[in-house]
């Protein structure tokens, strides 16, 4: 479906208690605005007074049990907008490894007087610290209205609410930006549940992979794919707007050089970047969106190019006999990491975005890759091997506090939620000699290195990368 516009092992752990409301006040301007570009009109905020909230920076604690209760309906097609609003609400939190929704049979309080004000008493028998409410109705004109309240149960007070109104297709958006506020409201940092994935679908025998974009919301809903397969295709990475996707391909065969594409989400149309004299591969955006940078390979040697995308002009950043590969950059854009073979082994290095201050970052045993800066800017995920094992794991910018995240056989390309609280990247297992197994696996994991689970994909997948926000 299209988008519619209309560190040792340690867990930071859950701390409750109450603070101010200005995080929800941040959050409200950013929903007015998201859900009108979106089409989903914001009808009311509802006032909020309570103040607990999730301190996912102290000591180590269970899961926060909140009760998600069924979103009520008029009709029955409203009743079933509702379940399903409820439902994927609800698997959100609880895929975060923030929230244990409790489930439905425990309840206590249940159906038409939940449209009144909750009996908090019912609700504090079965341990729910927070309830979340809501009702749903399709209206005539072929609109959806939604509503939604989060209650503080021990406190008898709404911490949040809003109500809005879209097209009726858009109800899992609703859903996502829904927990997103819950998210935001509960933790004081952004969500990341309204996003999508785009990766590589792989298909065939390891000798002859069939290697196709695709795309889906993160939850692996809405999947869809973007390219054929009559090309390869590698290293999609959205642009900041989520709505652009530059990428690798070997359009015209396998013997063609491979090159940079953009492809846009909203016509379907590709473009090739440019037609450089060499070899092009591991594009980026910047965080404005205005340059793409990337490497390209002349001579059997790889150097990091920077465009930019009004002027199409081209420079040079890097110039070193070593190859130079994989560029991020900061979100301040100010810098710019990569890996490089220029001192040996592979390891990671940051320089200044115009190319000067080059200096080395990873100093661990084994070689590093892939590295990319977290959009708070607070941390870089890298790809490591070492002693015939891979690792995804972060460090600090400056190459200090480095800690692995998840290992295995093979397992590489790190991608940070628009949060920077959690990654996605692949697994690859083991195949025999006469290709059989070898299955490729998205995962996600958050960035204490708790709460890995698999994504599933129609298809094996591969190289993910996570959008931001929706607009």
């Amino acid at each position: 479906m299209t988008h519619d516009k209309n560190i040792t092992m340690k867990r930071f752990g859950m701390t409750w208690y109450r603070h101010s409301r200005t995080g929800m006040q941040r959050l409200t301007r950013r929903l007015i605005f998201a859900l009108a570009v979106a089409g989903i009109v914001v009808l009311q905020t509802l006032p909020a007074a309570a103040e607990l909230v999730i301190d996912i920076t102290r000591g180590n604690v269970d899961p926060f049990p909140i009760a998600i209760t069924t979103f009520l309906g008029a009709t029955s097609k409203g009743t079933q907008i509702g379940k399903d609003i409820s439902a994927v609400l609800s698997a959100d939190l609880e895929h975060s490894g923030l929230f244990r929704p409790i489930p439905h049979k425990a309840f206590i309080q249940t159906g038409a007087s939940l449209a009144v004000r909750p009996r908090f008493g019912d609700w504090r028998i079965i341990n729910a610290q927070a309830l979340v409410q809501g009702r749903v109705e399709v209206q005539g004109n072929g609109k959806l209205r939604v509503e939604f309240r989060l209650w503080d149960v021990f406190a008898e007070q709404q911490m949040a609410g809003q109500a809005f109104s879209t097209k009726v297709k858009n109800w899992r958006r609703v859903a996502h930006i829904t927990a997103d506020a819950i998210y935001k409201r509960m933790t004081g940092e952004d969500g990341y549940f309204d996003t999508r994935l785009v990766y590589v679908s792989e298909s065939g025998l390891p000798t002859n992979r069939i290697k196709r974009l695709a795309i889906m919301d993160q939850d692996a809903a809405n999947h869809r794919f973007l390219t054929d397969g009559k090309y390869r295709v590698l290293t999609p990475r959205f642009s900041p707007t989520a709505q652009e996707i530059t990428y690798l391909s070997f359009i015209g065969g396998r013997r063609s050089k491979p090159r940079v594409y953009i492809f846009n989400l909203d016509t379907g149309r590709q473009e090739i970047l440019g037609d450089f004299p060499g070899m092009t591969y591991a594009p980026r955006f910047s965080p404005d969106g205005d340059k793409v940078v990337m490497s390209m390979a002349k001579g059997g040697n790889s150097e990091i190019y920077v465009m930019n995308l009004g002027t199409r002009t081209v420079q040079r950043l890097t110039n070193n006999p070593g190859i130079d590969t994989s560029p991020s950059y900061s979100p301040d854009s100010k810098r710019i990491v990569f890996n490089s073979d220029r001192g040996g082994k592979t390891q990671i290095y940051v320089m200044d975005a115009d190319g000067d201050n080059i200096r080395r970052i990873s100093r661990g045993k084994g070689r590093y890759s892939t590295p990319v800066w977290s959009p708070r800017g607070d941390y870089i995920a890298f790809t490591k091997q070492h002693s015939k094992e891979f690792f995804i794991g972060v460090m600090y910018p400056d190459g200090t506090g480095e800690r692995q995240l998840a290992r295995g056989w093979m397992i590489e390309g790190p991608t940070w939620a628009p949060n920077g609280r959690v990654l996605s990247f692949y697994k690859q297992g083991k195949h025999d000699k006469k290709g059989r197994g070898g299955e490729s696996r998205l995962h996600m994991i958050d960035l204490t290195g708790d709460n890995e689970r698999e994504i599933v994909t129609p298809l094996d997948g591969s190289d993910p990368a996570w959008s931001p926000l929706l607009p």
